[in-house]
């Protein structure tokens, strides 16, 4: 088998994955890989990603021109290209709808609490890029704003976009991303995280290279100390390290969420704080649907 059928083999089985687990519906979605220096592989337009067979791929040039394939390269190649300009190292490209983690994009709010070990040391934090219309030349540009220093981010009311050293580098980094959105969505209805502080997301990112963990770009510096030239995410030139919340607190590891992030999820006590037990809240879903009928 030769390097590109293993690969169109690959593209087939991920895609085929991200399917199953929901991350797609429909036609959504999209995968890449370089091809050599100068090519791509990428899936076709308008194919549901669980039923790709090998022969449905498409090759294209780094400008997006067509070489092979039956079929159309996916609507949201400009998207691809982009990534693949801005970071020579990225070797595949995935694009998909995970629920919860675009629930998160849709809702405004970004994946960059200090709450899991595993994603501080492989994917930093996980930032939303501006919204963009799909197909357009608008979403590379606001996507190039984090590409750099992030392995996967959120886009805003669409999605979410992982990069990686290879196409399986990239899918995990994507599941890794859902199932971050699902503990975070779980501890927020429960009443917040307990967040790592900044000592500790510190010496986690110190232990990557223990795991042999290339990270594209540091953690920012902490806000409330001089932070010297850095530019931070929130800069029209792009981000040049990683926002994470993480507070400043000696002689501890973990501390409780600040108020103003329980705000977020409607948890601020100063704003009248509802707890309701499965029982009642059942009832009053009952309630509701008798009162429809």
């Amino acid at each position: 088998m030769t390097a590109e059928s293993t690969l169109r083999a690959d593209i087939v089985e991920v895609g085929r994955r991200m399917y199953a687990r929901g991350y797609t519906a429909s036609n959504d979605g999209n995968i890449s890989v370089r091809l050599g220096h100068d090519r791509l592989l990428m899936t076709p337009k308008g194919v549901c990603k669980g039923f790709m067979t090998v022969e449905m791929m498409c090759v294209t040039d780094l400008d997006g021109r067509k070489l092979q394939g039956d079929r159309e390269p996916s609507s949201e190649m400009l998207m691809h290209l982009e990534v693949y300009k801005e970071r020579p190292d990225v070797q595949a490209v995935v694009h998909a709808h995970p629920p919860i983690a675009t629930g998160f994009a849709v809702a405004g709010i970004p994946l960059t609490r200090a709450v899991l070990a595993e994603v501080l040391t492989t994917l930093g934090s996980i930032p939303i890029a501006d919204y963009a219309t799909p197909s357009t030349r608008e979403l590379p540009a606001a996507v190039r704003k984090y590409i750099k220093v992030h392995d996967g981010m959120l886009l805003a009311n669409h999605g979410a976009l992982t990069v990686g050293s290879d196409l399986y580098s990239a899918y995990f980094k994507m599941e890794t991303i859902e199932h971050f959105a699902n503990i975070s969505l779980v501890a927020r209805l429960l009443g917040g995280e307990r967040l790592l502080t900044r000592d500790e997301v510190l010496r986690l990112q110190d232990l990557r290279g223990t795991y042999g963990i290339q990270a594209p770009a540091p953690i920012c510096p902490d806000p409330g100390v001089d932070a010297g030239p850095a530019v931070s995410e929130g800069s029209e030139d792009g981000a040049t390290c990683q926002i994470v919340d993480a507070p400043a607190a000696r002689g501890t590891r973990l501390v409780a969420a600040s108020s103003e992030a329980r705000r977020e999820v409607g948890r601020s006590n100063s704003e009248g704080e509802i707890r309701l037990t499965y029982r009642e809240l059942s009832a009053l879903i009952e309630d509701a649907i008798r009162s429809l009928r």
